[in-house]
């Protein structure tokens, strides 16, 4: 067992040594652009590309997903060193749509929390944050129309999507036989099908 943890632990040194050499070439590539005077630091085509690459690459034994996680934080936390994503999305800090922006952007983008869908596309829009998540469908209720409308009134675009499993938990102190009713938002309703 010692031998295998000094391996583990050797190969763990040989990782951050190649995260300090890839975070020092992401921040060359923020200096590149700003050079360039481009302000647009993040391209959804190029990690969608690096992500399906690594995924095909990947010889195991972790699994195409557990890849995809790793290296969206690693890609993240690049991006930061460039340029920090500033993120908005229906908050409160909690909500599903945090966790969707998470998923996408990873831990190092700068989330911002507001308190309706039109306020996403107001800041997005007037540049305080340079991406926006929304609700756009859900599978058991369908489109989100305020979504779909603010598209039209404003000269943004869909430039990712996430799918995100939505899992709600009943809990109580009592035993389930015990339970007479159960009050319960309408989306959260709509959501839940057992």
């Amino acid at each position: 067992m010692p031998e295998l943890r000094a391996a583990i632990d050797a190969v763990d040194g040989e990782i951050l040594h190649l995260l300090a050499e890839r975070g020092r070439l992401a921040a060359e590539v923020g200096e590149v652009k700003r050079a360039a005077d481009e302000t647009n630091f993040y391209h959804p085509d190029r990690e969608s590309e690096i992500l399906r690459r690594l995924m095909a690459e990947n010889p195991g034994p972790f699994s195409a997903e557990q890849i995809a996680t790793i290296f969206r934080e690693i890609i993240s936390a690049g991006l930061a060193l460039e340029e920090p994503l500033q993120v908005a999305y229906l908050g409160p800090a909690g909500t599903f749509t945090q966790m969707a922006a998470q998923k996408h952007f990873g831990r190092a983008a700068v989330l911002q929390p507001t308190t309706g869908i039109a306020e996403i596309f107001r800041l997005v829009d007037s540049g305080q944050a340079q991406f926006g998540v929304v609700p756009v469908e859900n599978s058991t209720e369908g489109s989100v129309n305020l979504s779909l409308d603010l598209l039209l009134d404003y000269p943004l675009h869909i430039c990712g999507e996430v799918q995100l499993r939505i899992v709600h938990n009943l809990a109580a102190k009592c035993s389930m036989d015990a339970i007479q009713r159960v009050y319960v938002h309408y989306q959260t309703r709509a959501q839940c099908r057992q």
